[in-house]
């Protein structure tokens, strides 16, 4: 019963391990809170490491592993094959023992001294080595290259370390030696060195674990995940220390006398709990703790002196795995024990066997609870049904026993039963593991430099915008000029609408919204409660819009009719607004002659005609006498004046979207084109054309001239080409080709469709940008258009969709300050209140784009504040409120 007793303690029941798993997991999240992080146990140490090995790493690299008794130096020649068969050169020096205890410049001088001698010994003499620094220790870690020691451990105690940063004690140590080639380019722990050491391009490890005397883990966190950076976009890798796993009671209620024994025998009783259940440091003490409370029950050893066991450290892990051994275990216990001074029987044997089993047992088991934390963990922060995911490995404990291995990983599968983990032994793990975190870094580091250089000219300094602000002022004031008007590239045209809703507008009003292939047709009721809207949606045939322009309007007054006929509508004269969203220049509210079709349209004997009276015929030819065209506006004024029904300082409309535009209010007395001083008209500034007389051309990339040069109307509407969703996909497009040209994405993989025109559509960018989409589904995203992306591709793309989407807001932002500073500056104000009306899918659509534009707007205009009021159905209901205006 004693024996049995002391089995059921050490033994751990799945409904417990899945205690410990939930617990690990809070655990670990309150590590990575910014709010939690300096209370927690678990301190998930951003280790700088945001990338594992792709195989094209090449060139020499040094590295430095301190170790409990030695210090290794270790030479890698890395060939960009795939990392295969790499060059190793290494020496050991044994650490003198009173360097672990001395000052930490004598520490780091021996460190260096080894590594003069290697090198001397070594004949090497390259230009630059890079260096990759193992050091074993707790350490915050501010980048790759910057660590300050937290505490030391493993019996060093050093004196003037802790709280500095070890990669500069390193370095000046170096330095003294006059090393001047050897330059330390990264730092890392022995958990992070065998995670990379079993990663390659095929088969990435996200995930090590070392069972060793002590314990650790880490894992590639999703970045955002991440409080304690500032990093928010792709992975860096996370140092749990989860050897402090339960310092604060977490694992009170699974603990035993044994370990509670063995933790105030340690030099650091009620710290690293975990790892003192777990680590092959303890593993013997807590077997000898156990087998001293069955023979004081004299339930073993009966007649044997056990004084022996009473001393610490006297029952090896090592001793304690080679008895668990089926075989050679009982035997192995009986020489053991004898070793010990006691006379054990065969019944003692075994049951020493049952307590090492149950206590290796338990080791594993913990460690399965933590993985599986770990495993769930990222599965959920990806947003993924199922994580299939490889796993590295090194230790002592692992290496070293079947049994242990075996219950770890089906342990694994029952806590996590939706991760997949794939166990994939170190080799050299530390070691190796640091040259390729040292040989990564400097691939990064250059791949930084390509990805920097092809998208400078795409980031836009506080200048360049101010500059842009100041050239749409200036093409503004030619546009509104009547000798200066044909010099501008925006056409700033008069749209004849002189005033805003005010709130008193009542009765019913026809609208025609047509901008595309289908079109509206809406009955608009002004009343005291609001607005009521019937609408239906008529589709244009191709024959129709690429016919006669006669064809074209008897068509469009054939829906109209059908519109009136089913609501009721027949017998009424009703005034109509007409939003027409093609290029014209109007003569007034209800006279615009067509400049040019666009968007597929090419209906002949339509362009020089007024718009309105091609409609007015129309309707003559099918006897419909009822119809009262009073209005006709373009879709941003109709935005414009759908917002300032529901907020009168909305004097401002901005689309977008597949294009963009903007229409402000303007003084008359500054509107050259058109008679009259008094009062304010709203200008249509068709801004997409802003650049097509040249001034923009500083601006300008090479992606954008590609782009610009496969349209059908080359070197027109300049700025709206730079913004609008029609563009921004092709341009990203011609970015990434870019990229894989100069190896840097999609390295040897296959990238055809990227050749297709406008197969990399903007609304891409919008999914891609999407605040907290994980990146495999960047990758699924990828994966949809033929594009076999790693993790790293992924990463790089949603910059390249960021930088392009970014700079399209900020230009937008740049020629939105200069029509509110006009503005504030016509009505002679210090501070301008104004309301802006956007509609737009590109506005609404990304996740980010109002942010950008917001943000920008008020840095370019400071004296300006300015309210963004999206548009509800702006273009048809818009129509019909000009009409109402103009009525009223």
């Amino acid at each position: 019963s004693q024996i049995q007793r002391v089995l059921l303690a050490l033994t751990l029941p799945l409904e417990v391990l899945q205690m410990v798993k939930s617990r690990m997991m809070e655990a670990m999240n309150k590590g990575l809170s910014r709010q939690t992080h300096a209370q927690a146990n678990m301190q998930m140490l951003p280790t700088y490491i945001c990338s594992t090995p792709n195989g094209t790493e090449n060139g020499n690299v040094l590295v430095v592993e301190l170790c409990q008794s030695h210090v290794r130096i270790l030479l890698t020649t890395l060939l960009g094959n795939g990392n295969n068969s790499p060059q190793l050169t290494n020496k050991i020096f044994d650490l003198p023992g009173d360097i672990t205890q001395g000052t930490g410049e004598a520490l780091f001088d021996f460190i260096a001294q080894c590594l003069r001698q290697f090198l001397d010994s070594n004949n090497i003499s390259n230009n630059h080595l890079p260096l990759g620094f193992v050091f074993p220790f707790s350490c915050r870690q501010t980048r790759l290259d910057k660590a300050e020691l937290i505490s030391w451990s493993k019996g060093f105690s050093c004196s003037d370390v802790e709280g500095k940063d070890v990669v500069q004690l390193l370095q000046s140590a170096i330095n003294k030696q006059e090393l001047s080639q050897v330059e330390v380019v990264a730092l890392m722990n022995d958990t992070v060195g065998t995670m990379m050491t079993c990663s390659t391009r095929e088969k990435p490890c996200e995930v090590a674990l070392i069972v060793d005397k002590g314990t650790n883990s880490c894992f590639m966190a999703e970045a955002q995940h991440m409080q304690m950076v500032e990093e928010t976009s792709g992975r860096m890798c996370v140092n749990t220390e989860w050897g402090c796993f339960g310092d604060d009671g977490a694992l009170n209620d699974t603990l035993t006398p044994y370990d509670q024994h063995v933790d105030q025998e340690s030099s650091n009783p009620g710290l690293k709990r975990f790892e003192k259940l777990v680590g092959s440091l303890y593993l013997g003490d807590i077997v000898r703790h156990a087998l001293i409370a069955l023979a004081t029950e004299k339930a073993l050893f009966i007649g044997s002196n056990v004084t022996a066991l009473g001393t610490k450290g006297v029952l090896k892990t090592q001793q304690v795995l080679e008895i668990i051994d089926n075989e050679e275990g009982m035997t192995k216990a009986r020489m053991t024990l004898e070793a010990l001074g006691m006379r054990p029987s065969e019944r003692d044997c075994c049951r020493v066997q049952q307590v090492c089993r149950a206590v290796v047992s338990r080791s594993a088991a913990l460690c399965a609870a933590g993985l599986a934390a770990i495993l769930s963990l990222i599965r959920q922060s990806r947003g993924l049904e199922r994580l299939m995911i490889n796993v590295a490995v090194d230790g002592e404990l692992y290496r070293a026993h079947t049994r242990f291995r075996e219950i770890l990983q089906s342990v694994t599968g029952l806590l996590a039963p939706e991760c997949m983990a794939s166990f994939v032994p170190s080799m050299d793990g530390s070691g190796w593991g640091a040259a390729m975190v040292t040989a990564v870094a400097l691939r990064m580091a250059e791949q930084r430099c390509e990805v920097d250089q092809v998208l400078a000219p795409l980031r836009l300094s506080r200048a360049d915008l101010e500059r842009v602000q100041a050239l749409m002022r200036q093409e503004m004031d030619l546009g509104l000029g009547q000798e200066t008007n044909a010099n501008s590239s925006v056409r700033m045209l008069p749209t004849y609408v002189r005033g805003t809703p005010d709130g008193s507008e009542r009765g019913e009003f026809l609208a025609l919204d047509l901008g595309g292939t289908n079109f509206r047709v809406l009955v608009v009721r002004l009343a005291e409660n609001g607005i009521h809207m019937a609408s239906e949606i008529y589709v244009i045939p191709t024959n129709i819009t690429q016919g006669t322009g006669e064809a074209l309007f008897d068509h469009i007054v054939d829906c109209i009719m059908d519109f009136q006929l089913k609501q009721d509508l027949m017998e009424q004269v009703l005034p109509l607004g007409f939003t027409f969203s093609f290029p014209c220049k109007q003569l007034g509210l209800d006279k615009a002659v067509l400049l040019s079709w666009t968007k597929g349209f090419s209906a002949s004997d339509c362009v020089g005609k007024d718009v309105v009276q091609l409609l007015r015929e129309a309707a003559q030819r099918k006897q419909h006498l009822a119809l009262k065209v009073v209005a006709l506006v373009n879709d941003t004024v109709g935005t414009m004046m759908s917002c300032g029904y529901d907020d009168p300082k909305c004097e401002i409309g901005l689309i977008v979207g597949t294009g963009t535009n903007a229409c402000y209010m303007e003084e008359m007395q500054n509107v050259g084109t058109v008679e009259g001083e008094q009062g304010r008209m709203c200008i249509n500034m068709e801004w997409g054309a802003f650049g097509d007389n040249g001034c923009l051309d500083h601006i300008f990339t090479e992606f954008d001239r590609m782009v610009d040069e496969k349209t059908i109307n080359p070197g027109k509407q300049r700025f709206e080409k730079l913004i609008s969703g029609m563009y921004l996909g092709e341009i990203v497009r011609h970015i990434l080709l870019a990229l894989v040209e100069k190896g840097v994405l999609f390295h040897d993989m296959p990238c055809f469709t990227l050749q297709s025109k406008d197969i990399f559509k903007t609304k891409f960018l919008s999914t891609i940008e999407i605040d907290g989409l994980a990146l495999k589904q960047v990758q699924s995203i990828l994966q949809d258009l033929d594009l076999h992306a790693t993790f790293e591709d992924s990463v790089l793309v949603r910059e390249v969709c960021q930088t392009v989407s970014l700079r399209a807001a900020q230009l937008c932002a740049a020629g939105l300050a200069a029509v509110v500073e006009k503005m504030r500056e016509n009505r002679g104000l210090g501070q301008l209140a104004v309301t802006v009306g956007v509609d737009g899918t590109l506005y609404k659509m990304h996740p980010c784009f109002s942010q950008h534009l917001q943000k920008t707007l008020q840095d370019l205009a400071p004296n300006c504040t300015v309210t963004f009021l999206q548009s509800e159905d702006g273009s048809g209901k818009g129509a019909a409120l000009v009409a109402a205006v103009a009525v009223r």
